[in-house]
């Protein structure tokens, strides 16, 4: 995958599957401080980072993704579960199954979690290969890792031959 923000020429491809059901998947990474959203093309078959959202304490962000699930015709959401190196499950793991559970409620959608071990150094390297200013990959960074998420998820679904 490459780095290309969410309209940018060439930002879709071809191949792969269809998701379940038709309709657009999102893609999450959830930060205690954001949440970068990235998005599928119209089939399912490619991500397209789209944004980073402030996380608030009054939860802003999940009208913030219910509007972007409608606006999109999102059917599912991938979320990025942060994994210890070990494998193993800790706090910030729980929090954003929580962040999850409190999405599903709220938007209606299927919610699939995607390990995010490593996502955070490639989509560092990408940003970082792609001549990106230390602003602009600061300002890029979650709404990069959401779409290497989603791409993993998409990639899995074909090679499963699901869709």
């Amino acid at each position: 995958m490459t780095y290309r923000p969410h309209g940018a020429p060439g930002a879709a491809g071809d191949g792969g599957a269809r998701a379940t059901g038709g309709g657009r998947v999102l893609g999450l990474d959830v930060g205690e401080k954001t949440v970068g959203v990235a998005i599928s093309d119209p089939e399912g078959l490619t991500a397209q980072p789209l944004r980073t959202l402030l996380r608030r304490p009054d939860a802003a962000e999940l009208d913030q993704l219910r509007e972007l699930v409608e606006e999109y015709g999102v059917k599912e959401v991938v979320v990025g579960l942060p994994t210890r190196t070990d494998g193993t499950a800790g706090v910030e793991a729980r929090r954003v199954r929580a962040f999850a559970q409190r999405l599903q409620t709220a938007c209606g959608v299927v919610v699939h979690f995607v390990d995010e071990r490593f996502s955070t150094v490639q989509a560092e390297r990408m940003l970082l290969e792609a001549g990106l200013s230390r602003r602009r990959r600061r300002q890029a960074i979650n709404h990069v890792v959401a779409a290497i998420l989603l791409d993993t998820f998409l990639a899995r679904r074909r090679v499963k031959g699901d869709g």
